[in-house]
């Protein structure tokens, strides 16, 4: 784990940190920063669970670095593209740069690439990842750049940056034209939102996206006057009055490792913000095990059909209990 590296290297004086403020970016939740010392840290994230996570602890949170900084700590994502973007961005405003990440997330190759451009001072090899720092070179060639497809903007990192992922687009297949209050859960790059406001009958169409980055490209990719545009967390998002259509296609990973318990929250959610009338729509993997839980805060609930791979739900008659 990323707080085993640091404290041991701290610990040993294998590294020792300079004066000054320490930027951390990309932390997720379940990082240990108190090797650190808390006044001297800023952390950088636009995720905004972990946002909420670090200001809860009472660490200064940004979404992007502000002046110069003595130290900047990177935490590895597992994307490429975006490992490279993230470090672009703490190299410019650093004079010493840490990297961590688990050899899940591409350390190796990512050291390897850094060692072309400049010399690494050192690498602590632990608990099957890697720490390394240099002086901070200049990785501006690595910097994110918007990219279009499809007729729409993605940014490196955001989930399925490459294209609509094929979960979306056999929801977008199977929704009928939708009308009312709508909210699209997990937003993402606009893809569904899209899909939903070609309906003339949508009075509303709230996109809550907890990734920054998506959710600024799903700004450039919607431009419609109905639609609203919330940095929040799913899970306990909450319209201001009960909504008549929910849809979603929730995300089921953190890191490597699939979690269902993701897209329950979402379920449980969405039957909260409904209207006893209203509507949820979803996709998932077939595999997924969320039959349970949409039993427990729904009277009705249909398979729409969908794909080999992803189940097309429809469920309906919220329960009042539901949350």
């Amino acid at each position: 784990m990323a707080h085993s590296r640091l404290t041991h290297a701290l610990d040993t004086g294998a590294l020792l940190l300079p004066e000054g403020r320490i930027a951390v970016f990309g932390a997720p939740a379940d990082t240990d920063l108190t090797a650190l010392e808390a006044d001297r840290v800023e952390v950088i994230s636009r995720h905004y669970p972990d946002v909420v996570h670090w200001q809860d602890r009472g660490y200064r949170v940004l979404q992007a670095p502000e002046g110069h900084y003595a130290t900047a700590l990177v935490h590895l994502p597992r994307a490429k593209d975006a490992a490279r973007a993230r470090l672009a961005e703490a190299a410019a405003c650093c004079d010493l740069l840490l990297v961590d990440g688990a050899k899940t997330d591409g350390v190796d190759s990512i050291l390897k690439s850094v060692k072309k451009i400049a010399p690494v001072d050192h690498v602590l090899a632990k608990a099957h990842g890697k720490l390394f720092w240099l002086a901070a070179p200049d990785l501006s060639d690595w910097a994110a750049a918007p990219r279009e497809v499809a007729g729409f903007v993605t940014r490196p990192g955001v989930f399925s940056a490459d294209g609509p992922d094929k979960g979306s687009v056999a929801l977008a297949e199977a929704l009928p034209p939708l009308a009312g209050h709508v909210v699209d859960l997990g937003a993402g790059w606009g893809f569904l939102a899209r899909t939903i406001l070609a309906s003339d009958k949508v009075s509303a169409l709230d996109l809550v996206e907890a990734d920054l980055d998506a959710l600024d490209c799903a700004r450039k990719n919607i431009d419609d006057p109905r639609a609203r545009f919330h940095w929040a967390d799913a899970a306990t998002f909450a319209p201001k009055a009960p909504v008549d259509v929910v849809v979603s296609n929730p995300p089921f990973h953190t890191g490597r490792a699939g979690t269902p318990a993701l897209g329950q929250a979402f379920i449980r959610a969405a039957a909260r913000m409904l209207a006893p009338s209203g509507k949820f729509w979803m996709v998932a993997n077939r595999h997924l095990p969320y039959e349970d839980t949409l039993a427990a805060v729904f009277r009705q609930v249909d398979d729409m059909g969908g794909t080999p791979g992803f189940k097309v739900i429809r469920a309906t008659k919220p329960l009042r209990q539901a949350g």
